[in-house]
C-alpha cells in the first residue's frame, strides 16, 4: 500500500529543481506542515515566504513575485484558496497572465470530520470558469511528479488540487506513467461503458472496471487529470466506442468534470452520461473513504451504476 502523498511528491520535485533554479519560490498560508513543504522551508529559507492566514495576500504576493521573474508556487487548503482568494486568482493570476501555480492542498472532502467549511467541492467549477486558468487533478504520486515537472517548464498560471491522504498507485512507476501535458491517459479499453475519472476517483474507477469485467461488461477507464483544458479528443474517442459514459469526481454535481463531459458528449456524440459526484448538500461526517462508500464513489458503487445504465 502506497504511503507517499501527492503533496510530498510536489515538495520533492520543487526541492530537486530549486537547488539549480533560484527563481523557484514557495509561499504558504500558515500551511507548510499541511502542504508537506517543511523540508523545503528548512533547506531553502531564502526561497520561501510565509503569508500567514491571509489567502488573498498569499496569492497577491505570489503574483507580484511572478511579475518580477519568479516561479511562484502558492500553497493553501483548497477550500480557502478557491474561495477567499478568488478575486486574486481571477485578476492577479489569470487576467494578469502571471506565472503562479496555485496548489490546493487537502482538496475535496479530505478534511473529513471538519465538515462543509473545510470541504472544497466547488473548486473545479470555480477555477475552471476563470479565463486563462488551467485546472489539474493528478491521480497518484507518479502522475503528480510528471505534472509538476511539466508546470515548471511553462510560464502560465494553473490550479492543482491534491488530497490530504496517500492514494493507491494508478501507475506502477514514474516510467510506467505515460505523460503528455494536457492529454488524458486511457488506462483500460472497453466498448460497453466509458468511465472518465479525475484525481482520487481514478483508482476506484479502475477497480470498478475490473469488477465489471468479471460480469462480462467491458469498460474503458480514462484518467482525465487535465480538467481544463479538457482533452476532448480522447474523451470523444472513448465515448464514441461505448454505449454510455460515467464520470466520477470528488466534487459538487454542478460545474465540474461531469458537467464538462456531458457538454462535450451532448454536442458531438449524444448518448447517456451519468455523473457520479458528491451531493448538492453538506456531506456526512467521516473519513474520506467512509464518505466515498456512503455516496457510492467506490469501486462497487461505480460498477453498480454501470450495470443499471446498461440494463
Amino acid at each position: 500500500m502506497n504511503k507517499i502523498t501527492n503533496r510530498q511528491v510536489i515538495c520533492e520535485v520543487l526541492m530537486e529543481r530549486a537547488a539549480q533554479d533560484k527563481d523557484i519560490v514557495v509561499l504558504c498560508s500558515d500551511s507548510r506542515g499541511s502542504a508537506s513543504m517543511t523540508p523545503f522551508t528548512e533547506k531553502f529559507p531564502e526561497q520561501f515566504v510565509e503569508a500567514g492566514i491571509a489567502e488573498q495576500d498569499l496569492v497577491g504576493m505570489a503574483a507580484g513575485l511572478a511579475k518580477c521573474g519568479k516561479k511562484s508556487y502558492a500553497f493553501s487548503p483548497a477550500c480557502f484558496l478557491s474561495t477567499r482568494s478568488y478575486e486574486q486568482c481571477k485578476i492577479d493570476c489569470a487576467y494578469s497572465d502571471t506565472n503562479v501555480k496555485l496548489i490546493g492542498i487537502s482538496g475535496g472532502i479530505s478534511y473529513g470530520a471538519l465538515g462543509m467549511s473545510h470541504h472544497s467541492a466547488q473548486d473545479i467549477a470555480a477555477l475552471s470558469a476563470i479565463p486563462n486558468m488551467r485546472v489539474y487533478l493528478p491521480s497518484d504520486r507518479h502522475l503528480t511528479r510528471h505534472l509538476i515537472n511539466a508546470l515548471l517548464e511553462d510560464q502560465k498560471c494553473a490550479y492543482v488540487r491534491t488530497g490530504r491522504n496517500a492514494v493507491e498507485d494508478v501507475y506502477e512507476s514514474d516510467e510506467a506513467c505515460p505523460f503528455v501535458m494536457n492529454r488524458a491517459n486511457v488506462l483500460m479499453e472497453g466498448d460497453d461503458i466509458a468511465i472518465v475519472a479525475a484525481g482520487e476517483m481514478v483508482y476506484p474507477a479502475v477497480k470498478a472496471a475490473e469488477l465489471l469485467e468479471e460480469s462480462g461488461i467491458h469498460a474503458s477507464v480514462t484518467d482525465m487529470y487535465c480538467i481544463k483544458p479538457l482533452d476532448t479528443e480522447t474523451l470523444l474517442k472513448v465515448a464514441g466506442n461505448a454505449k454510455a459514459v460515467i464520470t466520477v469526481e470528488e466534487h459538487s454535481p454542478f460545474g465540474g468534470l461531469g458537467s464538462m463531459v456531458a457538454q462535450v458528449i451532448g454536442e458531438h456524440c449524444p448518448k447517456t452520461v451519468k455523473c457520479l459526484a458528491l451531493p448538492d448538500a453538506p456531506v456526512i461526517t467521516g473519513t474520506s473513504q467512509e464518505v466515498f462508500d456512503y455516496y457510492g464513489l467506490n469501486a462497487a458503487g461505480i460498477a453498480q451504476t454501470a450495470k443499471k445504465i446498461l440494463g
